[in-house]
């Protein structure tokens, strides 16, 4: 089993969707994240930072589920990190409402000692200055750098976004980013050349689409699952993220062909995302409930068929 270092945001949401809306609620790309990975009782830590009005009992359930919280910065006198958004009637497009950076805007991160020897890292969306800054940090080369970005990074970051791309193993974008990366309209031919830009593995999230994972020449495609509600989409991909880094330090195996678990697992994970708002539903996951959803997954995709 390898070490798992999740860096990126740990914030207060406040969503609005076709169902419902909430006060401000427990958010965050690291959140999701780590609370994703934690299912499968690995070793995990996260880096972030948040001000003096952060709830300790946020932190408690946290560590409740063996998550290391040494690594986040409690700036008492500061604000967390704030974003509010509303959805929608396709579930699939948003406008952000508010965003406030707070302690955010001065993030720098520290990663603990004894996370600085992680096998796995995975940055979630954020600066990549911030994002490099962590990797510079390790004392030993990680097996895998798995990095999320975003649209945003690269209108106004681009050059220290290619710059972390040399330093990374695994990138996970949706379509329309990769595309804009790219510029290139195909998702093949804009994988063909994100891998040129550094990452051995590309991740294209799709949606209720499911991913597509491209490396040197190798496909794989991985559905959603077809959900009878999908209550509220936030944190879904850094769910999917999780997933995926979570399940690769618990088999300790970056393979291609058990990278397409990885993605199962993470796509699994992040259909139980959006039954609730926020992190509620991730929080109270069960291990019977995950396994029964991966039959779901697998009687969706095997089939029989005679090739003569």
């Amino acid at each position: 089993m390898s070490k798992l270092l999740i860096v990126g945001t740990v914030a207060f949401d406040a969503i609005e969707t076709p169902f419902g809306k909430t006060d401000k609620i427990l958010g965050g790309a690291a959140t999701y994240i780590g609370l994703s990975a934690s299912t499968f009782d690995i070793n995990s830590g996260i880096v972030s930072i948040v001000g003096g009005d952060f709830p300790q009992e946020y932190l408690d359930m946290l560590q409740a589920k063996n998550i290391d919280t040494s690594g986040i910065e409690i700036v008492k006198d500061g604000k967390t990190f704030f974003w509010s958004g509303k959805y929608h009637n396709d579930m699939n497009s948003r406008d952000t409402l508010v965003t406030e950076l707070n302690v955010l805007e001065h993030f720098n991160p520290k990663v603990p000692e004894h996370f600085k020897d992680s096998k796995i890292v995975m940055l979630g969306n954020l600066h990549p200055s911030v994002q490099m800054s962590v990797i510079k940090q390790m004392t030993e080369k990680p097996k895998l750098v798995v990095l999320d970005t975003m649209d945003f990074w690269m209108n106004v970051a681009l050059p220290e976004l290619l710059d972390v791309l040399k330093k990374v193993d695994v990138i996970t974008i949706n379509d329309e980013e990769a595309r804009q990366l790219s510029g290139e309209y195909s998702l093949v031919n804009a994988a063909k050349k994100i891998h040129e830009m550094g990452p051995k593995y590309v991740v294209i999230k799709k949606g209720e689409h499911g991913a597509l994972l491209f490396s040197e020449g190798k496909m794989f495609y991985a559905p959603a699952l077809p959900l009878a509600e999908v209550f509220d989409p936030t944190g879904a991909g850094d769910t999917f993220a999780g997933g995926f880094s979570g399940y690769l330090a618990k088999t300790d195996n970056i393979s291609f062909d058990n990278m397409k678990n990885a993605v199962i697992y993470g796509s699994n994970l992040a259909s139980f995302c959006v039954e609730k708002f926020g992190t509620e539903r991730m929080q109270n996951l069960s291990k019977e409930e995950i396994e029964n959803r991966l039959e779901q997954f697998k009687h969706l995709t095997q089939f029989d068929i005679e090739l003569k």
